[in-house]
């Protein structure tokens, strides 16, 4: 079975308020078996018109569970927190078989 992924480009514009959401998250992906691959560090925008400042590829047993972790309640409940603090565009994608 492929694996499922969360890729999210994002910037952040209150980075207190960010790292709320950040650990109000934390037990969603540890639930559905989320393991963070990429999340900030150095990067080179080669081609892009987002002009987003940081960049997250999270991996998951499958896109199913990737799925259930997005529409879950803890992370619906942490997603609001992010509310003001940025702006994020996630896509969950399935991997190669």
């Amino acid at each position: 079975m492929p694996k499922g992924y969360w890729i999210a480009s994002v910037r952040v514009d209150d980075a207190a308020k960010w790292q709320q959401y950040v650990e109000a998250a934390r037990p969603a992906f540890a639930e559905h078996g989320g393991r963070f691959l990429a999340r900030g560090g150095a990067q080179e925008e080669a081609e892009s018109a987002l002009g987003r400042s940081r960049h997250v590829i999270c991996e998951f047993p499958s896109l199913a569970a990737a799925q259930a972790c997005y529409h879950s309640a803890e992370y619906q409940a942490a997603r609001k927190l992010r509310e003001g603090a940025g702006i994020a565009t996630i896509t969950l994608l399935e991997g190669l078989e």
